[in-house]
Formats: C-alpha cells, sequence, structure tokens
C-alpha cells in the first residue's frame, strides 16, 4: 500500500516518508491533492531499471513476442547437464 504525504508533513516527518517508501515501495507528495512527486524504494527503481533496461533490448523483445505467439521450445534444466 503506497503512503502518501503532504509537503509540509513529508519535511517534518522526512525519515518516516523514507522509511514508508522502504516499506511500501512507493511514497507519494501531494500539494493540495495532487501528486507532485514520488519517493521509491532502491528495491522498486532497480527493479523498473531493469525492466526499462529488458524493453530497450531488441533481441529480447523478439523472444518475447515469440514467447507470447506460443513459437518458442523450453527444455528442462536438466538437458543442460547433460
Amino acid at each position: 500500500m503506497k503512503s502518501t504525504y503532504s509537503i509540509a508533513r513529508g519535511q517534518q516527518a522526512f525519515p518516516r516518508l523514507i522509511r514508508a517508501a522502504e516499506r511500501d515501495g512507493l511514497a507519494v507528495v501531494t500539494r493540495h491533492d495532487e501528486a507532485v512527486a514520488y519517493v521509491v524504494s532502491r528495491e522498486k527503481m532497480e527493479g523498473l531499471l531493469e525492466t526499462m533496461e529488458l524493453l530497450a533490448n531488441p533481441k529480447f523483445m523478439r523472444l518475447l513476442r515469440q514467447d507470447r505467439a506460443g513459437k518458442l521450445k523450453f527444455k528442462p534444466l536438466a538437458a543442460l547437464d547433460a
């Protein structure tokens, strides 16, 4: 569950805002009840960056499309030992 902080509350309780982002993955900072910034946990950010890198990789995207179309064949991991 994401945590929401007004700018004033976020300034007063910055350590709490950071802990909320670490715990929930995301904390939202608002001004007049409208989101103006996000504080993202390291774990969440690393996941987002990894996803962006994969989506930018043409070979990965080709394999993903082939998988979704049912055109890839997978072998059991034990086949690698042979």
